[in-house]
Protein backbone atom coordinates (compact mmCIF):
# COMPACT_ATOMS: atom_id res chain seq x y z
CA UNK A 1 0.00 0.00 0.00
CA UNK A 2 1.25 3.50 -0.80
CA UNK A 3 2.26 5.73 2.12
CA UNK A 4 -0.36 8.23 3.28
CA UNK A 5 -0.31 11.50 1.38
CA UNK A 6 -1.83 14.93 1.82
CA UNK A 7 -4.04 16.73 -0.69
CA UNK A 8 -3.95 20.49 -1.06
CA UNK A 9 -5.88 22.94 -3.22
CA UNK A 10 -4.37 26.41 -3.42
CA UNK A 11 -6.62 29.15 -4.75
CA UNK A 12 -8.20 26.90 -7.39
CA UNK A 13 -10.30 28.71 -10.02
CA UNK A 14 -12.20 26.97 -12.79
CA UNK A 15 -14.69 28.35 -15.30
CA UNK A 16 -16.67 26.83 -18.14
CA UNK A 17 -16.57 29.60 -20.71
CA UNK A 18 -17.62 32.75 -18.88
CA UNK A 19 -19.35 30.79 -16.07
CA UNK A 20 -17.24 30.46 -12.90
CA UNK A 21 -17.64 27.03 -11.27
CA UNK A 22 -14.89 27.04 -8.63
CA UNK A 23 -13.80 30.33 -7.10
CA UNK A 24 -10.61 30.59 -5.09
CA UNK A 25 -10.93 27.17 -3.44
CA UNK A 26 -8.19 26.54 -0.87
CA UNK A 27 -8.21 23.54 1.46
CA UNK A 28 -5.87 20.88 2.79
CA UNK A 29 -6.71 17.25 3.49
CA UNK A 30 -4.27 15.65 5.92
CA UNK A 31 -2.58 12.27 5.25
CA UNK A 32 -4.95 9.42 6.09
CA UNK A 33 -7.88 11.75 6.71
CA UNK A 34 -11.48 10.97 5.74
CA UNK A 35 -12.65 14.33 4.42
CA UNK A 36 -16.17 15.12 3.19
CA UNK A 37 -17.09 17.77 0.65
CA UNK A 38 -20.69 18.80 1.24
CA UNK A 39 -22.93 21.05 -0.84
CA UNK A 40 -26.16 21.29 -2.81
CA UNK A 41 -26.51 20.34 -6.47
CA UNK A 42 -24.56 22.77 -8.63
CA UNK A 43 -22.24 23.84 -5.82
CA UNK A 44 -19.12 22.61 -7.65
CA UNK A 45 -18.24 19.70 -5.35
CA UNK A 46 -18.20 16.99 -8.06
CA UNK A 47 -16.33 19.37 -10.36
CA UNK A 48 -13.65 19.73 -7.71
CA UNK A 49 -13.45 15.97 -7.24
CA UNK A 50 -13.06 15.40 -10.98
CA UNK A 51 -10.42 18.11 -11.08
CA UNK A 52 -8.43 16.27 -8.41
CA UNK A 53 -8.76 13.05 -10.45
CA UNK A 54 -7.48 14.90 -13.51
CA UNK A 55 -10.68 14.90 -15.59
CA UNK A 56 -11.04 18.69 -15.30
CA UNK A 57 -8.30 21.35 -15.48
CA UNK A 58 -8.29 24.56 -13.47
CA UNK A 59 -7.35 27.87 -15.06
CA UNK A 60 -5.40 29.14 -12.04
CA UNK A 61 -4.15 27.90 -8.71
CA UNK A 62 -2.25 24.76 -7.73
CA UNK A 63 -3.23 21.18 -6.88
CA UNK A 64 -0.77 19.24 -4.73
CA UNK A 65 -0.78 15.54 -3.88
CA UNK A 66 1.85 14.55 -1.36
CA UNK A 67 3.36 18.01 -1.68
CA UNK A 68 3.86 17.72 -5.46
CA UNK A 69 1.96 19.94 -7.90
CA UNK A 70 0.07 17.59 -10.21
CA UNK A 71 -1.87 20.27 -12.13
CA UNK A 72 -0.25 19.22 -15.42
CA UNK A 73 -0.13 15.47 -14.68
CA UNK A 74 -2.62 13.37 -16.74
CA UNK A 75 -5.24 11.30 -14.87
CA UNK A 76 -3.60 7.90 -15.45
CA UNK A 77 -0.32 9.11 -13.96
CA UNK A 78 -1.78 10.53 -10.73
CA UNK A 79 -2.46 7.15 -9.12
CA UNK A 80 -5.81 8.34 -7.78
CA UNK A 81 -8.72 5.93 -7.34
CA UNK A 82 -12.28 7.12 -7.94
CA UNK A 83 -15.65 5.48 -7.19
CA UNK A 84 -18.46 6.97 -9.26
CA UNK A 85 -22.10 7.45 -8.32
CA UNK A 86 -23.26 4.78 -10.79
CA UNK A 87 -20.29 2.46 -9.97
CA UNK A 88 -19.36 2.21 -13.73
CA UNK A 89 -18.88 -1.58 -13.66
CA UNK A 90 -18.45 -3.56 -16.87
CA UNK A 91 -21.75 -5.50 -17.22
CA UNK A 92 -20.27 -8.22 -19.45
CA UNK A 93 -17.41 -9.01 -17.05
CA UNK A 94 -17.67 -11.00 -13.85
CA UNK A 95 -16.68 -9.54 -10.49
CA UNK A 96 -13.14 -10.92 -10.64
CA UNK A 97 -12.45 -9.41 -14.06
CA UNK A 98 -14.01 -6.07 -13.08
CA UNK A 99 -11.69 -5.84 -10.08
CA UNK A 100 -8.67 -7.03 -12.09
CA UNK A 101 -9.27 -4.57 -14.94
CA UNK A 102 -6.93 -1.81 -13.69
CA UNK A 103 -4.15 -4.27 -12.96
CA UNK A 104 -4.47 -5.83 -16.41
CA UNK A 105 -4.24 -2.36 -17.98
CA UNK A 106 -1.06 -1.79 -15.99
CA UNK A 107 0.28 -5.09 -17.30
CA UNK A 108 0.96 -6.59 -13.90
CA UNK A 109 1.95 -10.24 -13.73
CA UNK A 110 -0.67 -12.97 -13.54
CA UNK A 111 0.50 -13.95 -10.05
CA UNK A 112 0.34 -10.33 -8.81
CA UNK A 113 -3.17 -9.94 -10.26
CA UNK A 114 -4.36 -13.16 -8.61
CA UNK A 115 -2.92 -12.14 -5.25
CA UNK A 116 -4.14 -8.52 -5.30
CA UNK A 117 -7.64 -9.25 -6.61
CA UNK A 118 -8.09 -12.03 -4.05
CA UNK A 119 -7.00 -9.70 -1.24
CA UNK A 120 -9.30 -6.90 -2.42
CA UNK A 121 -12.33 -9.19 -2.67
CA UNK A 122 -11.60 -10.60 0.78
CA UNK A 123 -11.37 -7.07 2.17
CA UNK A 124 -14.87 -6.21 0.92
CA UNK A 125 -16.30 -9.66 1.70
CA UNK A 126 -17.05 -10.74 -1.89
CA UNK A 127 -14.77 -13.75 -2.43
CA UNK A 128 -17.76 -16.05 -3.04
CA UNK A 129 -19.19 -13.70 -5.70
CA UNK A 130 -16.08 -13.56 -7.90
CA UNK A 131 -17.71 -15.36 -10.85
CA UNK A 132 -20.99 -13.41 -10.83
CA UNK A 133 -21.73 -10.50 -13.12
CA UNK A 134 -22.78 -7.07 -11.78
CA UNK A 135 -26.40 -7.62 -12.85
CA UNK A 136 -26.60 -10.60 -10.49
CA UNK A 137 -25.60 -8.50 -7.47
CA UNK A 138 -27.51 -6.21 -5.11
CA UNK A 139 -26.77 -2.49 -5.04
CA UNK A 140 -24.65 -2.85 -1.93
CA UNK A 141 -22.65 -5.68 -3.48
CA UNK A 142 -22.05 -3.63 -6.64
CA UNK A 143 -20.82 -0.82 -4.42
CA UNK A 144 -18.32 -3.19 -2.82
CA UNK A 145 -17.11 -4.33 -6.26
CA UNK A 146 -16.54 -0.70 -7.26
CA UNK A 147 -14.56 -0.14 -4.05
CA UNK A 148 -12.50 -3.31 -4.57
CA UNK A 149 -11.72 -2.32 -8.16
CA UNK A 150 -10.51 1.06 -6.92
CA UNK A 151 -8.40 -0.02 -3.95
CA UNK A 152 -6.78 -2.95 -5.79
CA UNK A 153 -4.58 -0.53 -7.75
CA UNK A 154 -3.25 0.84 -4.43
CA UNK A 155 -4.03 4.50 -5.11
CA UNK A 156 -2.52 7.43 -3.24
CA UNK A 157 -5.96 8.99 -2.85
CA UNK A 158 -9.47 7.56 -2.75
CA UNK A 159 -12.16 9.80 -4.29
CA UNK A 160 -15.83 8.96 -3.70
CA UNK A 161 -18.46 10.78 -5.77
CA UNK A 162 -21.83 10.34 -3.98
CA UNK A 163 -21.25 6.56 -3.87
CA UNK A 164 -24.25 5.81 -1.64
CA UNK A 165 -26.93 7.88 -3.34
CA UNK A 166 -28.36 4.93 -5.32
CA UNK A 167 -28.98 2.82 -2.21
CA UNK A 168 -32.05 2.74 0.02
CA UNK A 169 -31.82 4.38 3.43
CA UNK A 170 -31.12 1.25 5.50
CA UNK A 171 -28.42 0.04 3.10
CA UNK A 172 -26.89 3.53 2.98
CA UNK A 173 -26.44 3.47 6.75
CA UNK A 174 -24.86 0.01 6.59
CA UNK A 175 -22.57 0.92 3.68
CA UNK A 176 -21.36 4.18 5.18
CA UNK A 177 -20.31 2.26 8.31
CA UNK A 178 -18.50 -0.30 6.15
CA UNK A 179 -16.92 2.48 4.10
CA UNK A 180 -15.57 4.20 7.18
CA UNK A 181 -14.26 0.92 8.60
CA UNK A 182 -12.55 0.07 5.30
CA UNK A 183 -10.98 3.54 5.07
CA UNK A 184 -9.62 3.23 8.61
CA UNK A 185 -8.22 -0.22 7.85
CA UNK A 186 -6.47 0.95 4.69
CA UNK A 187 -5.40 4.35 6.05
CA UNK A 188 -6.14 5.89 2.65
CA UNK A 189 -6.50 9.65 2.36
CA UNK A 190 -10.11 9.91 1.23
CA UNK A 191 -12.27 12.69 -0.20
CA UNK A 192 -15.99 11.92 -0.07
CA UNK A 193 -18.45 14.09 -2.01
CA UNK A 194 -22.07 14.13 -0.88
CA UNK A 195 -25.12 16.37 -0.67
CA UNK A 196 -26.36 14.39 2.36
CA UNK A 197 -25.38 16.17 5.58
CA UNK A 198 -25.98 13.06 7.71
CA UNK A 199 -23.54 11.03 5.58
CA UNK A 200 -20.91 13.74 5.87
CA UNK A 201 -21.33 14.22 9.62
CA UNK A 202 -21.28 10.50 10.48
CA UNK A 203 -18.31 9.46 8.34
CA UNK A 204 -15.84 12.32 8.01
CA UNK A 205 -13.03 13.45 10.28
CA UNK A 206 -13.55 16.93 8.87
CA UNK A 207 -15.79 18.42 6.24
CA UNK A 208 -16.06 21.45 3.97
CA UNK A 209 -19.23 23.14 2.77
CA UNK A 210 -19.24 24.46 -0.79
CA UNK A 211 -21.84 26.77 -2.32
CA UNK A 212 -21.77 28.33 -5.81
CA UNK A 213 -18.13 27.36 -6.17
CA UNK A 214 -17.05 29.12 -2.99
CA UNK A 215 -15.75 27.30 0.08
CA UNK A 216 -17.95 28.45 2.95
CA UNK A 217 -16.45 26.71 5.99
CA UNK A 218 -14.08 23.88 6.88
CA UNK A 219 -13.97 21.97 10.16
CA UNK A 220 -15.23 19.05 12.22
CA UNK A 221 -18.93 18.30 11.91
CA UNK A 222 -19.66 19.56 15.43
CA UNK A 223 -17.89 22.85 14.71
CA UNK A 224 -19.93 23.50 11.57
CA UNK A 225 -23.13 22.51 13.34
CA UNK A 226 -22.53 24.49 16.53
CA UNK A 227 -20.56 27.42 15.11
CA UNK A 228 -21.63 28.09 11.51
CA UNK A 229 -19.96 31.16 10.04
CA UNK A 230 -22.89 32.30 7.91
CA UNK A 231 -26.56 31.80 7.11
CA UNK A 232 -25.90 29.27 4.36
CA UNK A 233 -23.87 26.89 6.55
CA UNK A 234 -26.37 27.22 9.42
CA UNK A 235 -29.24 26.29 7.13
CA UNK A 236 -27.46 23.56 5.17
CA UNK A 237 -25.74 21.67 7.99
CA UNK A 238 -28.77 20.66 10.00
CA UNK A 239 -32.04 22.55 10.42
CA UNK A 240 -31.96 26.06 11.83
CA UNK A 241 -34.33 28.81 12.87
CA UNK A 242 -33.11 32.03 11.33
CA UNK A 243 -34.37 35.31 12.79
CA UNK A 244 -33.36 38.48 10.96
CA UNK A 245 -32.59 41.49 13.10
CA UNK A 246 -29.86 43.89 14.09
CA UNK A 247 -26.83 43.97 16.35
CA UNK A 248 -27.30 47.14 18.38
CA UNK A 249 -23.97 46.98 20.19
CA UNK A 250 -21.37 44.47 21.32
CA UNK A 251 -18.83 44.68 24.08
CA UNK A 252 -18.12 43.98 27.74
CA UNK A 253 -18.90 40.31 27.14
CA UNK A 254 -22.38 40.88 25.69
CA UNK A 255 -24.20 41.34 22.40
CA UNK A 256 -27.37 43.42 22.29
CA UNK A 257 -29.57 42.03 19.50
CA UNK A 258 -32.93 43.42 18.39
CA UNK A 259 -35.35 41.29 16.37
CA UNK A 260 -38.86 42.17 15.20
CA UNK A 261 -41.23 39.86 17.06
CA UNK A 262 -38.69 38.94 19.74
CA UNK A 263 -37.68 42.39 20.99
CA UNK A 264 -34.29 43.13 22.57
CA UNK A 265 -32.18 40.12 23.54
CA UNK A 266 -28.92 40.12 25.53
CA UNK A 267 -26.52 37.37 24.45
CA UNK A 268 -23.10 36.34 25.73
CA UNK A 269 -20.23 37.34 23.45
CA UNK A 270 -19.38 34.37 21.22
CA UNK A 271 -16.16 32.96 19.79
CA UNK A 272 -13.97 35.37 17.87
CA UNK A 273 -14.36 39.09 17.45
CA UNK A 274 -17.46 40.98 18.54
CA UNK A 275 -19.86 41.54 15.62
CA UNK A 276 -20.14 45.07 14.29
CA UNK A 277 -23.45 46.91 14.78
CA UNK A 278 -25.78 46.41 11.84
CA UNK A 279 -28.03 43.84 10.14
CA UNK A 280 -27.51 40.25 11.30
CA UNK A 281 -29.38 37.00 11.89
CA UNK A 282 -29.96 34.99 15.01
CA UNK A 283 -29.57 31.25 14.33
CA UNK A 284 -30.59 28.41 16.64
CA UNK A 285 -31.55 24.76 16.27
CA UNK A 286 -35.08 23.42 16.78
CA UNK A 287 -33.94 21.03 19.53
CA UNK A 288 -32.56 24.01 21.46
CA UNK A 289 -36.08 25.43 21.82
CA UNK A 290 -38.05 24.33 24.89
CA UNK A 291 -41.84 24.41 25.04
CA UNK A 292 -43.84 24.67 28.25
CA UNK A 293 -47.50 25.08 29.05
CA UNK A 294 -48.70 28.67 29.43
CA UNK A 295 -48.42 29.62 33.09
CA UNK A 296 -45.90 26.87 33.94
CA UNK A 297 -42.91 27.70 36.13
CA UNK A 298 -39.98 29.00 34.09
CA UNK A 299 -36.28 28.20 34.10
CA UNK A 300 -34.78 31.64 34.81
CA UNK A 301 -31.68 30.86 32.71
CA UNK A 302 -33.74 30.94 29.50
CA UNK A 303 -35.36 33.69 27.46
CA UNK A 304 -39.14 33.05 27.45
CA UNK A 305 -41.82 34.29 25.06
CA UNK A 306 -45.46 33.55 24.47
CA UNK A 307 -46.36 31.49 21.41
CA UNK A 308 -49.11 29.52 19.71
CA UNK A 309 -48.69 26.09 18.15
CA UNK A 310 -49.48 26.26 14.41
CA UNK A 311 -48.70 22.64 13.51
CA UNK A 312 -47.31 19.47 15.05
CA UNK A 313 -45.58 16.44 13.47
CA UNK A 314 -44.81 13.17 15.23
CA UNK A 315 -41.44 11.92 13.97
CA UNK A 316 -40.81 9.03 16.34
CA UNK A 317 -37.85 10.08 18.46
CA UNK A 318 -39.21 13.62 18.68
CA UNK A 319 -42.16 15.81 17.79
CA UNK A 320 -41.62 18.89 15.62
CA UNK A 321 -43.75 21.94 16.27
CA UNK A 322 -44.16 25.12 14.28
CA UNK A 323 -44.86 27.85 16.82
CA UNK A 324 -45.98 31.39 16.07
CA UNK A 325 -44.14 33.93 18.25
CA UNK A 326 -45.22 37.43 17.31
CA UNK A 327 -44.58 37.67 13.58
CA UNK A 328 -42.19 34.73 13.54
CA UNK A 329 -42.75 31.02 12.89
CA UNK A 330 -40.20 28.99 14.88
CA UNK A 331 -39.46 25.26 14.75
CA UNK A 332 -39.19 23.43 18.07
CA UNK A 333 -38.22 19.75 18.43
CA UNK A 334 -39.30 18.07 21.66
CA UNK A 335 -38.18 14.55 22.69
CA UNK A 336 -40.94 11.96 22.66
CA UNK A 337 -41.62 9.55 25.50
CA UNK A 338 -44.36 6.94 25.76
CA UNK A 339 -47.49 8.50 27.19
CA UNK A 340 -46.37 12.08 26.53
CA UNK A 341 -49.23 14.03 24.95
CA UNK A 342 -48.48 16.38 22.06
CA UNK A 343 -49.49 20.02 22.01
CA UNK A 344 -52.38 20.40 19.57
CA UNK A 345 -52.54 23.19 16.96
CA UNK A 346 -53.84 26.34 18.62
CA UNK A 347 -52.32 25.52 22.01
CA UNK A 348 -50.87 28.49 23.90
CA UNK A 349 -47.31 27.72 24.99
CA UNK A 350 -44.24 29.35 26.40
CA UNK A 351 -41.14 29.21 24.20
CA UNK A 352 -37.77 29.10 25.97
CA UNK A 353 -34.28 29.54 24.57
CA UNK A 354 -30.89 29.50 26.30
CA UNK A 355 -28.92 32.65 25.34
CA UNK A 356 -25.67 30.70 24.95
CA UNK A 357 -27.27 28.53 22.23
CA UNK A 358 -28.25 31.51 20.05
CA UNK A 359 -25.67 32.39 17.43
CA UNK A 360 -25.35 35.80 15.77
CA UNK A 361 -24.47 35.60 12.07
CA UNK A 362 -23.41 38.84 10.47
CA UNK A 363 -23.29 37.40 6.96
Amino acid sequence: MNPQVSLECRDINLSYGTTPVLRGVSLKVEPGEFFALLGPSGSGKSTLLRLIAGFNRHQSGALLIGGQDVSAVPPHARNVGMVFQNYALWPHMNVWDNVAFGLVERRESRDAIRRKVGAALELVGLQQYAQRRPGQLSGGQQQRVALARTIVIEPKLLLLDEPLSNLDKQLRVQMRDELKSLQRKLGLTTLFVTHDQEEAMTTADRMAVLDKGVLQQVGAAADLYDRPVNRFVAGFVGTANMVEGEVMRAGAGQIAFRAPGLGDIALPLQDGDAPLPGPAALAFRPHQVVLAEAGAASDASRIWMQGEVESAEFLGEFSRYRVRVGGLALLADQPHYAGLAMYPPGAQVRVGMAPAQLRVLAR
